[in-house]
């Protein structure tokens, strides 16, 4: 992302957690800083449809720590798949090794909003009370579950208004290009890809982690790295 672009998304964020701020005004300043990502991301994707050489399709992998692994997995996915990178889950260690796949800018912005994310959740956490007849981890899980559920719907949204507003009439069908591009690309490494069960969560924290993922930001103001925010969400 750009200097410039980012420079502003910080200042957005800012404003919005200024103390001084009405609920409304601080709202304001997040959804403006969400657009701005969303923004971006279309910009490039139409700068790259004349100039394939400003964004090449590429792959990076990043590696997931315990605890709570597969939990942090399930929220990159959900950062991921709405802003048309994909990735594959492989088993590493006590964690696991997220292998990405997209647009050089789109995997910019994954990791910016990751990066984030996952120190907002590890705030968030640590603010939830365990109710006292659900165990803490159980609890946890399914807080982190619903917390991702709603960042991935907000990106969605944030991604589908990007477009609407964009006033290319192609942009659909370059996006949809790029994401056929980036599935492609990840079927020649992974030709015999196979898709996870869906997970069941026994604990209380869904609704919790979905507020939480409701109010989070999505600017990516918080860029302290991801080992730094796995390290809090272990907390």
């Amino acid at each position: 992302m750009s200097e410039a672009m980012l420079s502003k998304v910080r200042k957005l964020l800012a404003q919005a957690e200024d103390p001084a701020c009405t609920p409304a005004e601080s709202a304001a300043f997040t959804a403006k800083a969400t657009e701005l990502i969303a923004r971006y991301g279309v910009d490039r994707a139409l700068l790259a449809a004349r100039d394939p050489a400003t964004d090449p399709v590429g792959d990076r992998v990043l590696d997931i720590i315990a605890p709570y692994a597969r939990d942090k997995v399930g929220l990159l996915a959900a950062v991921a798949e709405p802003l048309r990178c994909r990735c594959v889950r492989r088993r590493q260690g006590n964690g696991f090794a997220l292998h990405l796949f997209g647009f050089a800018s789109d995997l910019e912005r994954v990791d910016l909003l990751f990066t984030s994310l996952l120190v907002q959740a590890a705030h968030g956490l640590a603010a939830a009370p365990v109710p006292a007849h659900d165990h803490p981890a159980a609890f946890r899980r399914s807080w982190l579950a619903g917390f991702a559920e709603v960042i991935g719907g907000r990106l969605r949204a944030a991604e589908t208004a990007a477009v609407s507003g964009s006033g290319v009439p192609s942009v659909a069908l370059v996006l949809a290009d790029r994401s056929d591009r980036v599935q492609r690309r990840l079927a020649e490494q992974y030709p015999r890809l196979r898709t996870a069960p869906p997970r069941r969560l026994a604990g209380t924290g869904f609704d919790s982690g979905a507020e939480a993922g409701s109010r989070a930001d999505l600017g990516g103001r918080n860029l302290s790295g991801s080992s730094a925010a796995d390290r809090r969400l272990g907390r």
